[in-house]
């Protein structure tokens, strides 16, 4: 079934039934490129339950006669679409090249009715020069739309016996944007990490998976002084997280 999402445009919310692309790609004209695109300083875009975030998308393009303007559009999972709060402002670099911003936001509070838009999204570019060269680019850049996680851990006793038993728990949760609250993330392969006191570096230890409820636990032997935690790498469609590092005393 095709979900219908609601997507920031121009400072507003907009229902949107779903994306059609155009019936025939448009074919450059003169010699105007494309040479980058860059979505958010190269970084996903990670969203909690509630807040927006507003991020930059730039197109650096190329022409003999200079760049005029630029119109960029976001397309994502399930029909998704994102247009910018305003329209691109071009910065010359030299006579050829400029690159064309914008701004654009999203908030899973009032954007998304469930968690489809997750994952892998793409940049359309249309770019035209000064001599009215034109190009139309599907596809021109890629970047990723993820559900934030949290991650907690507690190792105990504490404190221990060296040589003694210790048992690290913890738990996983990532943002629901369908009810706007966080639950457990199961079946995830999460490492537990170890740092020694007086260290700056976290070593891995093993590697656990989630429970049916996000949930952790696993036991190590008690050797050093220091700092467990566990540490989530993320995939396509949850960002990366690591727990704040719980220390331990072992005498």
């Amino acid at each position: 079934m095709r979900h219908r999402i609601r997507i920031a445009v121009l400072g507003s919310a907009l229902a949107v039934t779903g994306f059609a692309a155009p019936s025939a790609f448009a074919a450059p004209t003169g010699d105007v490129t494309i040479d980058q695109v860059t979505v958010n300083g190269g970084k996903p875009i990670v969203l909690g339950t509630t807040a927006a975030q507003t991020f930059s998308v730039s197109v650096t393009a190329s022409d003999d006669s200079g760049i005029d303007e630029a119109d960029i559009t976001l397309y994502g999972p399930n029909s998704a679409v994102a247009l910018p709060t305003g329209a691109p402002t071009c910065e010359p670099s030299n006579a050829t090249t400029s690159t064309c911003t914008a701004k654009f936001t999203l908030d899973p509070d009032t954007d998304f009715y469930d968690n489809s838009p997750a994952g892998g999204w793409y940049v359309d570019a249309l770019v035209t020069a000064n001599d009215i060269d034109t190009i139309w680019v599907q596809k021109a850049g890629a970047f990723k739309v993820q559900r934030l996680a949290k991650l907690t851990a507690n190792a105990s006793p504490e404190p221990v016996q060296k040589g003694k038993t210790l048992t690290i728990t913890g738990a996983l949760t990532r943002a629901n944007w369908e009810t706007h609250k966080y639950a457990g993330y199961t079946n995830q392969s999460v490492k537990l990490e170890f740092k020694k006191k007086g260290t700056s570096t976290y070593t891995a230890v093993k590697t656990v998976k989630s429970d049916t409820k996000g949930n952790l636990k696993t036991t190590v032997k008690a050797a050093n002084d220091g700092y467990f935690r566990w540490n989530f790498a993320g995939n396509s469609t949850t960002g990366a997280v690591k727990a704040t590092g719980d220390y331990v005393d072992v005498r």
